[in-house]
C-alpha cells in the first residue's frame, strides 16, 4: 500500500477515516517504541481503511463532493501545471495590457512530453495571506484580460490552450464591477468560441458561474471526478432562495452540481478519474491523469483545421439544451 499521509486534514464526514488512520499511526509507533514486528496488525488496519474509504467515498452526497472540492489538502492549478508538465518548461506570463495582473488567474507557456501547450487557470492560495492575495481564486476583470491576452497569443503560433477551472466565481467586489468584469467574462466566451487553436477545459475544483464560464468554452470539457459546475454556489443559492446558508445541502441537490449530473445533461465530455478518497490523497497521480487526458486530447486535434476547429466547439455549445416552440 501506498505510504499513508498522516498529516492530512478531515472533513467531518471523513472522520471515520482518521479514526483508523490514528489507529494506524499508534499501531506503528508502539512498533517502533517495542521494538514488536506489528506489520501483520498494521497491515490489517490499512485493509479497513481502503475498506471504509470506498464505504464513504463510493455514496458521497452532492454537497459531500462540493466540500471535497475544497479540501484544503486539494492541489490547485500551479500544483497540476508542475506536476505534469515537462520539468523547468512552464514560463508564467503576466499583466493583461491594460489595468494590471492578477494573481488570482495564472497562466504561461509550457510543454509536456515535449508538446507546446498554453495553460491558464484560476489559482487559490494555500496561507491565510496567499489566499487574501489572490481572493481565494475569484478573478477580477484584467485575470479574464490576461487569460484571453495568453489564448490570443496561442492562437498566433497555433499552440493548444488547456484551461483549468477553480474558481467560487468571479470576485464581486466594487471595484471589480467598475472595471468591467460583465463584459470581460462577456468577451472571453465571444472570442475563445472562435478561437483558431485548440481549447480543452478541465474543472480540477469549483466551476461556479460566469466566473468559470470565462475560461470554459472548449473543444472538450472535462471534470474530475469530486468537483462541481454549475450556474451558481451552493450557499449563495440558499440564500436567494431561503434567505440563509441553512439549505445549502437541498440546494446542491437540486443544482444536479455533480460530474454525473454534468455528463448527463451534455455538458461534459467526460469524467477525470480521481485517486480512491480525492485528489488530495495522491496529487502526482492525479495530475498524471490530466497530463494522460491533455496528450490524448492534442493528438486527437492536431488534424483539425482551424475551421473546424471553431466549428466543432461551437457546435458542441449550440447543441447544449432543449428547446420548445
Amino acid at each position: 500500500m501506498k505510504k499513508l499521509n498522516l498529516q492530512m486534514e478531515y472533513l467531518s464526514f471523513e472522520q471515520p477515516i482518521k479514526e483508523l488512520m490514528d489507529q494506524y499511526q499508534t499501531c506503528s509507533l508502539v512498533g517502533e517504541d517495542a521494538g514488536v514486528d506489528v506489520k501483520l496488525a498494521c497491515s490489517q488496519i490499512e485493509d479497513k481503511i481502503i475498506e471504509k474509504k470506498k464505504e464513504i467515498y463510493g455514496n458521497l452526497t452532492p454537497w459531500q463532493r462540493v466540500q471535497l472540492s475544497r479540501h484544503p489538502n486539494r492541489p490547485y492549478t500551479l500544483d497540476h501545471i508542475h506536476g505534469m508538465v515537462d520539468k523547468g518548461s512552464f514560463l508564467e506570463l503576466h499583466g493583461d495590457r491594460n489595468f494590471g495582473d492578477d494573481p488570482a488567474m495564472v497562466g504561461g507557456l509550457a510543454t509536456i512530453d515535449g508538446h507546446k501547450v498554453m495553460i491558464i487557470g484560476t489559482q487559490k492560495g494555500r496561507t491565510t495571506k496567499e489566499r487574501q492575495h489572490r481572493r481565494f481564486g475569484m478573478p477580477n476583470p484584467e485575470g479574464y484580460r490576461k487569460a484571453l491576452r495568453l489564448m490570443q497569443l496561442a492562437e498566433k503560433f497555433r499552440i493548444p490552450v488547456v484551461t483549468l477551472v477553480d474558481t467560487p466565481g468571479a470576485y464581486p467586489g466594487l471595484e471589480a464591477e467598475e472595471r468591467g468584469q460583465g463584459e470581460a467574462i462577456a468577451r472571453n466566451i465571444f472570442e475563445m468560441s472562435r478561437l483558431k487553436t485548440p481549447i480543452f477545459t478541465y474543472v480540477i475544483g469549483e466551476g461556479a458561474s460566469g466566473g468559470a464560464l470565462g475560461i470554459g468554452v472548449g473543444n472538450k470539457v472535462y471534470m474530475l471526478e469530486n468537483t462541481w459546475y454549475t450556474v451558481i454556489a451552493p450557499e449563495s443559492c440558499s440564500s436567494i432562495l431561503w434567505r440563509n446558508w441553512d439549505h445549502k445541502e437541498d440546494a446542491a441537490n437540486a443544482l444536479k452540481l455533480t460530474p454525473k449530473d454534468a455528463l448527463e445533461h451534455g455538458f461534459i465530455d467526460a469524467i477525470i478519474e480521481e485517486p480512491l478518497g480525492g485528489a488530495h490523497y495522491d496529487p502526482a497521480a492525479s495530475s498524471i491523469n490530466l497530463k494522460n487526458s491533455i496528450l490524448n486530447n492534442i493528438k486527437s486535434f492536431a488534424k483539425f483545421t482551424p475551421e473546424q476547429l471553431v466549428e466543432q466547439r461551437q457546435n458542441k455549445f449550440i447543441a447544449m439544451g432543449k428547446f420548445k416552440g
